[in-house]
C-alpha cells in the first residue's frame, strides 16, 4: 500500500493547515515524495466516525440493505466501523451468524463491520442468548442487544449484565416497556390526539432506563441506553452517572432534530421506534449530548422495503436512514448552534463509541503511531439529500430535500482511502 499525504488539513479544525503522512496504516512524521496525495484544503480532519447502531439487514432482508451497501453508506459518511444489530433473519443468536456478519463486512473491506449479538434467543425476551459463545467466536463480539425489542423482563436483564461483566461486554438495552405501548403509534400528546394515533408514553422508555441503571448499579456492569428521546430518560441518566453507574448512552441523528409536529402528513418516513417527541425533548437531548450525559450519535440506521414504507401509517415499518446525514445533522444541530466544536463532534461521533465498545483501533488521537482511522470534512460545502443518490439500497429518509453543511470529502480505513469526493473509492 502506497504511503498516503493528506496537504493543507486541520486536525480538529484548529491552527494552521498541516501536510499529514500515513504510511503502513499508520500516522507518520515526515512526507514522502512517493505518497498518494489528497489535497485537504483547509478541511477539517477528524478521528474516523464510529456508528454503535446500524441495521445491515443481512442475512435476511438483503431487498432493503446488505453488509456492502451498508459499508458503502457508512464510508461515504464518514465512518470507518459500524457495529451491525442482531435483528436479522435469522437472529443473530448464535456464532455462526455473528461469524457471518463480521466475515462479509471483511470480504467487503470498506469499513470495520462489528455484528452485536442477541441478547436472547429469537429477540423472544425468554431465555439468553449464547452470550460466552459468541462473545469466544471469531467475531469478538463485545455489545449484546435485543434492539427493536426490549429485554423487558428484570430478571433476564439482570442475568444478561451478570454474563456481560464476565465477558467484559456491554448489553445495549431498548428501553420500552411493551405494556405501555400496545398500538403505539406516536408519542403520547397534542399531536397524537389530535391526529387520532394512539399515544406512546415517554415512561415507557424512562421507567426501563430507571430501572436497568438500578440493576447495572447493583451487579457493577456496563450498560448503554440506545436512541435517548425524551427529557426524563436525559434526566435519569445524570441522576445514574451521579450514583458511579458504569451507564452510557446514544442519541440518534433524527432524535436532534426532528418533531412530532411532522406527522401532520401521517407520511410513514417519519414513522420511527421510539417515535419524534416534542421539540423540548429536542432541545433537551441537544444539552444532554454537550454536557456529556448522553455520551455519544448511533445512527439507528434502518433501511426497510417500499412496500414497508409507502402504505399506511399502522403498517408502516418504523425507521429511517441515517448513515449519510448523520454529520450533516450534527453540524445544523449541534456546531451551527455553539453546543459543539469539531473536538466535540469528534467526541460524540468517534472517541466515545469507539470507548464504549471497546474498541482500541478506532476513535484515537491524531497522532504520530495511531492508526489512520480518519474523515476529512469540508465544513462549510453544502450539500440537499436526495434518498434516491444514497448509497443504501432502500431510500426512506426523512431529510429528503434539506439541504445540510459538512460534506466528507475524504474516509480513510488503516491508511487505505475507502470514499473520496462522494464516491467510493475502488
Amino acid at each position: 500500500m502506497k504511503p498516503l499525504l493528506l496537504k493543507g488539513v486541520r486536525p480538529y479544525g484548529e491552527g494552521e493547515p498541516i501536510d499529514l503522512l500515513i504510511r503502513d496504516g499508520v500516522i507518520a512524521e515526515g512526507t514522502d515524495s512517493d505518497a498518494e496525495v489528497i489535497e485537504g484544503n483547509g478541511a477539517v480532519l477528524l478521528p474516523g466516525f464510529v456508528d454503535l447502531h446500524t441495521h445491515l439487514r443481512e442475512p435476511g432482508r438483503e431487498d432493503t440493505e446488505t453488509i456492502e451497501t451498508g459499508s458503502r453508506a457508512a464510508a461515504l459518511g464518514g465512518y470507518t466501523a459500524v457495529f451491525a444489530m442482531a435483528n436479522t433473519d435469522p437472529v443473530a443468536d448464535n456464532a455462526v451468524i455473528v461469524e457471518h456478519v463480521a466475515r462479509r463486512g471483511r470480504e467487503v473491506g470498506l469499513v470495520d463491520v462489528h455484528p452485536v449479538g442477541a441478547v436472547t434467543v429469537g429477540l423472544e425476551g425468554e431465555k439468553l442468548a449464547e452470550l460466552g459463545t459468541m462473545a469466544k467466536s471469531k467475531a469478538n463480539v463485545r455489545v449484546f442487544s435485543d434492539d427493536g425489542h426490549c429485554v423487558h423482563d428484570p430478571l433476564i436483564m439482570r442475568r444478561a449484565l451478570e454474563y456481560s461483566k464476565a465477558l467484559g461486554a456491554v448489553i445495549a438495552q431498548h428501553a420500552e416497556e411493551p405494556k405501555l405501548t400496545v398500538g403505539a403509534q406516536a408519542h403520547e400528546g397534542e399531536n397524537a390526539s389530535r391526529l387520532g394515533l394512539q399515544g406512546w408514553p415517554a415512561a415507557a422508555e424512562e421507567s426501563i432506563v430507571a430501572r436497568d441503571c438500578i440493576l447495572a448499579k447493583q451487579v457493577d456492569a456496563k450498560l448503554h441506553v440506545c436512541h435517548v428521546s425524551t427529557t426524563g430518560t436525559a434526566d435519569v441518566l445524570k441522576w445514574a452517572k451521579a450514583r458511579g453507574t458504569k451507564v452510557s448512552a446514544e442519541v440518534t441523528p433524527h432524535h436532534l432534530i426532528l418533531t412530532d409536529d411532522r406527522l401532520s402528513t401521517y407520511d410513514p418516513v417519519n414513522k420511527v421506534n421510539p417515535p419524534l417527541r416534542t421539540q423540548d425533548d429536542v432541545d433537551a437531548l441537544r444539552r444532554a449530548l454537550a454536557d456529556g450525559t448522553i455520551d455519544c450519535v448511533a445512527t439507528d440506521h434502518a433501511p426497510h422495503a417500499v412496500q414497508d414504507k409507502d402504505c399506511e401509517w399502522s403498517a408502516a415499518r418504523p425507521g429511517m436512514l441515517g448513515l449519510q446525514t448523520a454529520l450533516g445533522i450534527v453540524v445544523e444541530t449541534m456546531v451551527k448552534t455553539g453546543l459543539l466544536d469539531w473536538r466535540g463532534v469528534a467526541r460524540v461521533m468517534s472517541e466515545k463509541p469507539a470507548e464504549i465498545a471497546g474498541l482500541t483501533d478506532q476513535g484515537r488521537p491524531i497522532a504520530v503511531g495511531e492508526p489512520a482511522n480518519l474523515v476529512l470534512v469540508d465544513p462549510d460545502a453544502t450539500w440537499t439529500v436526495n434518498g434516491a443518490e444514497l448509497a443504501s439500497i432502500a431510500g426512506n429518509t426523512p431529510f429528503e430535500g434539506m439541504e445540510l453543511t459538512g460534506a466528507v470529502t475524504a474516509t480513510v480505513l488503516r491508511g487505505r482511502v475507502t470514499a473520496l469526493a462522494g464516491r467510493i473509492a475502488e
